[in-house]
């Protein structure tokens, strides 16, 4: 008989059978205040593929010209993001939007900005292919791949095959991506009876967040964020605005809207917004309290806030207490399979 487990899904608590998902993974502990991963059933966890993954997810050898690889837009030195307001690809090229963190994109649902992949899977193919991020073809990566003994015996062993394909690339990263979390935030030690957790700046910023402010309607849950889609504005006074989710589904009401980041660490992985033009905190919070930028689609939950001095600075506090755990022990390999 299967358990069952809550995911947060579109603002609302969704009960879901595990066996949908696959196991929770023996051995991993997930920090206080998330829930156990779930991995997929046509993916299933084992510590060597984590290990493959991680390997894969650093080596430059995955770009055409072996300069680029997943951390280079992705490094644990900056959360898992790159500290650049866009990514920057082979040969310096220079992508259109900023690189989100990888931190607990186990609970997320679609992937990228606008939700074109569906799996993190998916989502680990595309960079291998863009002509600005890595460069390179899924058939040239698995020939590569395949003539690196190294790595030769680490597919056998995971896979049962020396005869790896693009999709058991995919499922070694998407299988390390998962154990990437933060969490055991002060934030989360608050919500488990620490009451001291928190400075009091901190304690005024969540009820500014949770209240005034009503960040909460797009950030919550264990992620803080609904995986949901939102237009702000952000970039909408450029002459060629980022249509966002729209080159997606071409559906008129997703026009210029971007998929809800997550809070954890959000310290961390500035600049913000999807094409890093605010580079600080207090930048975002001067926009939200601004109501965002009027266009023909800005969401209809975007009001001005106005908020005071102190209760801006205390809400930026707050974010800060979403600083987690777990993932600072992850360090690029210094050696690769030959």
């Amino acid at each position: 008989m299967s358990s069952t487990r809550f995911f947060w899904v579109g603002g609302l608590a969704v009960v879901l059978p595990v066996l949908f998902f696959g196991a929770d993974a023996k051995g991993i502990k997930e920090p206080l205040g998330l829930l156990p991963i779930q991995f997929p059933r046509e993916n299933p966890y084992t510590p060597e593929k984590v290990e493959l993954g991680k390997l894969l997810y650093f080596d430059k050898r995955l770009s055409s010209d072996n300069t680029v690889s997943c951390a280079s837009c992705h490094h644990p030195d900056h959360a898992f993001t790159d500290g650049g307001a866009t990514s920057t690809g082979i040969r310096g090229q220079k992508g259109g939007r900023s690189a989100p963190t990888v931190l607990n994109r186990a609970y997320s649902l679609n992937q990228f900005w606008d939700g074109r992949a569906g799996t993190l899977e998916d989502q680990a193919k595309g960079p291998i292919q863009n002509a600005i991020e890595m460069g390179n073809t899924h058939e040239n990566v698995v020939q590569t791949l395949r003539g690196i003994a190294g790595y030769r015996a680490m597919f056998k062993k995971v896979f049962g095959t020396e005869d790896l394909t693009i999709d058991h690339v995919a499922m070694a990263i998407a299988t390390f991506e998962r154990t990437l979390l933060s969490g055991d935030s002060a934030y989360d030690k608050f919500k488990a009876g620490n009451k001291k957790a928190l400075t009091d700046a901190q304690y005024r910023g969540l009820h500014v967040f949770e209240g005034k402010a009503k960040c909460d309607q797009c950030h919550e849950g264990i992620n803080f964020t609904t995986n949901a889609y939102h237009n702000l504005g952000v970039g909408t006074d450029k002459p060629s605005p980022d249509e966002g989710r729209f080159a997606v589904t071409k559906n008129p009401a997703d026009w210029g809207t971007f998929k809800t980041p997550t809070l954890r660490d959000i310290s961390k992985t500035g600049p913000y917004m999807h094409d890093g033009s605010l580079k600080t905190l207090d930048e975002v919070v001067d926009f939200y309290d601004k109501g965002g930028l009027p266009n023909k689609n800005l969401d209809d939950k975007l009001k001005k806030l106005n908020l005071n001095k102190d209760e801006k600075k205390d809400l930026v506090e707050f974010l800060k207490s979403l600083d987690g755990n777990s993932w600072q022990s992850i360090k690029e390999p210094s050696k690769f399979p030959q």
